[in-house]
């Protein structure tokens, strides 16, 4: 049975005998001759790929991409195990060449795990994006773990107990499972990720439906990675009750607000009130204004993303939606009516304003004839009468000012063309003469300003 681990100082001292530097150069023969076949394969893959022009099915052209990034390391782990068969018959050293088949092994694994985490999330992930990156990372560990060089930090770590008396509780026992519970949360969570892009695709189910699905696959693949990374790590759940009871204790009060988005998320899946491609006005507007109005882009976990007109995606919490008013204009049905005030002077004919509200309402395409547009005289006001103009669309998702400008450029056209005023409000100041009498009381006056006829 093969060593666990492969002494980095007895590595050090075969490679300085004649055998080790013989093993070093085969190693490096092989790496360089997989270097350059793996080449090979990756033009001869890209060549099909661009003659294949997407004929093929897309997990054949993954397959394809898969046996290209494979086959460097399947062809150096062959000719590194085909150069230790002949160290074997020749009956000398083969550490160098065990290391290094172990070192590319794990690399190769490393490296098909992170393309295959890829496909699942999809082009647009971090993962896609930094799989070099993440490779490379987990390889040294696997490395520096391979040669034994966590042995020092695990020793040392491993004398500091947190928790004196009957049961042990070493730092390194806290860091080792911490790692472990992250790793497999991290595994459920790339996981649920790759469940919700399958089902968001699905445009046989409703968009809430799809939502609901992803997010309790979420929930509950996380909860089940951290209960497995738990009994994975071996922790004694006895031994870590008063730090539970300190976590639920900060759960109650600082993360508050953040469970009950999370439950005020659940609540909107479960109702349907919100859902995507809804259209709705948030932070207690009523009527039909186009103030904090959006459409529901995507319902998270913690918050709503709504999209204005301006491309500005808002994320609004789970909670304010579910204790706010909230306007949605698509609820039961997308029809909603606009209402246009206007005022006429008292010195115009407010039968003929009210035809020619009607007639600004003609013949555009967004404006419904059923229900049909009406006109209503609202009231008598201080310096004119109010009229209005209402109207239904069916589609506020493009917009609901655009179609208010429209028809007020015609009302704007039709009242100048016959002569309708629109009034505004006027005030008038009068400025009176001041009385001589009120200014020189009679009593007021000196010995001086007596009257000459005395």
């Amino acid at each position: 049975m093969e060593q666990r681990y492969i002494s980095l100082s007895g590595l050090g001292r075969e490679l300085l005998t004649p055998d080790g530097l013989n093993e070093a150069i085969a190693m490096l023969v092989a790496i360089a001759i997989a270097l350059v076949i793996g080449r090979i394969v990756r033009r001869a893959v890209v060549r099909t790929q661009a003659a294949d022009r997407g004929i093929s099915a897309p997990w054949q052209t993954q397959l394809l991409e898969a046996g290209a990034i494979a086959a460097p390391y399947v062809v150096a782990m062959l000719l590194i195990a085909a150069a230790r068969a002949v160290a074997e018959s020749w009956n000398t050293p083969d550490t160098v060449l065990v290391f290094a088949l172990r070192l590319i092994g794990a690399l190769a694994t490393v490296r098909l795990l992170v393309y295959g985490a890829s496909l699942l999330l999809g082009d647009s992930s971090w993962v896609a994006r930094s799989q070099s990156r993440i490779t490379l990372l987990i390889w040294l560990a696997l490395g520096i773990e391979l040669v034994g060089g966590f042995d020092w930090l695990e020793s040392a770590l491993d004398q500091v107990d947190l928790l004196p008396g009957k049961s042990v509780f070493s730092l390194w026992a806290l860091i080792k499972s911490l790692v472990v519970i992250t790793l497999f949360v991290l595994g459920m969570s790339l996981l649920a990720r790759a469940i919700e892009r399958r089902v968001m695709a699905i445009d046989s189910l409703a968009p809430a439906t799809r939502v609901g699905i992803s997010k309790s696959a979420y929930f509950l693949l996380i909860g089940l990675g951290i209960l497995l990374g738990i009994n994975s790590a071996g922790v004694d759940l006895t031994a870590l009750t008063v730090l539970t009871g300190a976590i639920v204790f900060g759960l109650g009060f600082g993360i508050r607000d953040i469970t009950a988005n999370f439950v005020s998320g659940f609540v909107l899946l479960m109702d349907k009130s919100i859902k995507p491609g809804d259209v709705i006005s948030f932070h207690q507007h009523t009527g039909t204004t186009s103030d904090n109005f959006g459409w529901v882009q995507e319902l998270r976990g913690r918050y709503v993303v709504v999209r204005d007109r301006d491309g500005v995606e808002s994320l609004v919490p789970n909670q304010s939606l579910i204790t706010s008013s909230v306007i949605n204009w698509s609820y039961s049905d997308q029809r909603v009516r606009l209402r246009l005030p206007v005022m006429v002077s008292y010195d115009d004919d407010p039968e003929v304003a009210l035809e020619l509200l009607l007639r600004a309402t003609d013949g555009h395409p967004r404006i419904l004839r059923d229900p049909a547009p009406v006109s209503r005289l609202i009231s008598f006001e201080n310096y004119g009468m109010k009229l209005e103009a209402r109207f239904w669309i069916r589609d506020p998702m493009n917009g609901v000012n655009n179609v208010r400008s429209d028809v007020n450029r015609r009302i704007w056209r039709l009242f100048k063309d016959h002569g309708i005023k629109i009034p505004v409000a006027q005030q008038e100041v009068r400025v009176l003469e001041p009385d001589a009498r009120a200014l020189h009381p009679p009593h007021l006056s000196g010995p001086g300003d007596a009257d000459p006829r005395r």
